[in-house]
């Protein structure tokens, strides 16, 4: 059998595999990220073996959650993400740096020295934003105000989480520099600074500039051309590949297309996006957690994963109110593939056992699964809330809209007190 054909089965087994488990748990209810997941470690090595971790899938899985967060990003409005900008900053914030020191602290408790310590806080620190955003898009909570808090967060987490992983990496080569660390950071906020600004500006004014140019007879290659050169962008300067995508969404979804063209890309998506789930499920290696003290060692990390990012980001967001920050933090919790980058960066450079590295993947696998199950609750009793919070409320006024989560908006940013 020719390599061709090898990767061809491979990915033939791991989406029938995925929409399997979707079909099972849309069946039964439950959240179907869960389901592609299960799916992806039955078709993967740990189970039957029929789908391998390479250089081929893997190119599958992540213009999935390329795809995934532009998605993400058309369904996001820049002034409704600026609306939550302080709560969401707070969170982001404290999200990493509850999950940081406790996992440096862990480390160095235990022995280890500085460099597998920085590797592993790092490793408990971002948030895999494709998880969450998938399950809100499923429950129509995308756009609620608990929703732009998560998303707004995420970005927030990714970046302070590349400042982290720099310095683990400098710290590892023997090279650290505070002053790269602080290029970096300056690199970052003007990227996302500029686009967002910039973009939605020209947007704005020229709304049909997606169909405007002659082999544009849809907005969709224009829009894909804008995706994939952010994205690479983002990439290129130190960001993860899926911050530029997330903001190439927000900008093109100013277009006066906006609506065609999240129809066009919709079919796109949900054909690779089941491989971004089902290669994270791929990634299990039951082999490597099979004792009992690496088993104990998973749980006390997973535990300590999970307290830390609920806690940090739910003391971010308690402003929003008890039921809304609960959604928050718990919508945090999922680390993703964001956690294995981190950990296989760390294997390579020598800063982490295969043992350690098995443990921090069986962690980002467990608080990718927990996550779903629970979400569509929370989302529930914050709307309730919120309902409950707008009835004892003072009648509307006219002129005033409802937020998207039953809160009323005014129209001025909550979070930014008097202007």
């Amino acid at each position: 059998m020719d390599h061709l054909t090898e990767i061809l089965l491979q990915l033939f087994a791991i989406l029938v595999a995925a929409k399997i488990g979707n079909e099972i748990f849309r069946r039964l209810g439950q959240p179907t990220v869960v389901g592609e997941i299960l799916g992806g470690v039955i078709a993967g090595p740990a189970v039957l073996g029929v789908y391998e971790v390479n250089a081929e899938t893997e190119l599958f899985a992540e213009i999935g959650v390329v795809l995934l967060l532009f998605q993400v990003g058309l369904e996001t409005r820049l002034h409704e993400l600026l609306r939550v900008g302080r709560t969401a900053l707070m969170v982001g914030i404290l999200g990493v740096v509850f999950p940081f020191a406790g996992g440096f602290l862990a480390a160095e408790l235990a022995g280890g020295d500085l460099t597998l310590a920085i590797f592993l806080a790092a490793a408990l620190t971002a948030t895999s934003v494709g998880i969450t955003s998938n399950v809100l898009r499923d429950l129509g909570a995308l756009t609620s105000r608990g929703g732009r808090i998560i998303l707004g967060a995420a970005v927030i987490d990714d970046v302070l989480a590349i400042m982290i992983l720099s310095v683990a990496s400098g710290v590892a080569a023997g090279s650290f520099q505070v002053t790269d660390i602080l290029g970096l950071l300056i690199i970052a906020i003007l990227f996302i600074g500029v686009v967002v600004i910039g973009g939605t500006r020209i947007l704005r004014r020229r709304s049909s500039i997606l169909t405007d140019p002659e082999f544009a007879e849809t907005p969709f290659l224009p829009g894909m051309i804008v995706m994939l050169g952010l994205a690479s962008l983002a990439s290129l300067i130190g960001l993860a590949a899926i911050i530029g995508a997330f903001l190439a969404g927000m900008v093109v979804g100013e277009s006066s297309e906006r609506h065609a063209l999240e129809s066009e890309v919709a079919p796109v998506a949900a054909f690779f996006t089941p491989f971004f789930f089902g290669f994270i499920g791929a990634q299990v290696d039951i082999v490597g957690l099979a004792s009992v003290d690496v088993l104990v060692l998973l749980l006390g990390l997973t535990v300590l994963a999970v307290v830390t990012k609920f806690v940090g980001a739910f003391i971010g967001a308690l402003g929003q109110g008890r039921a809304r920050a609960a959604m928050v933090g718990w919508g945090m919790v999922p680390r993703g593939e964001v956690g294995i980058v981190v950990a296989g960066l760390g294997l390579s450079a020598g800063a982490i056992e295969g043992e350690i590295y098995s443990v921090v993947v069986g962690m980002a696998i467990i608080t990718t699964l927990i996550v779903p199950p629970f979400l569509p609750w929370l989302v529930r009793r914050a709307s309730t809330r919120s309902e409950r919070d707008a009835e004892a409320a003072p009648g509307p006024t006219p002129g005033v809209e409802d937020d998207a989560d039953g809160i009323p908006n005014t129209g001025k940013d909550e979070d930014s007190g008097p202007t």
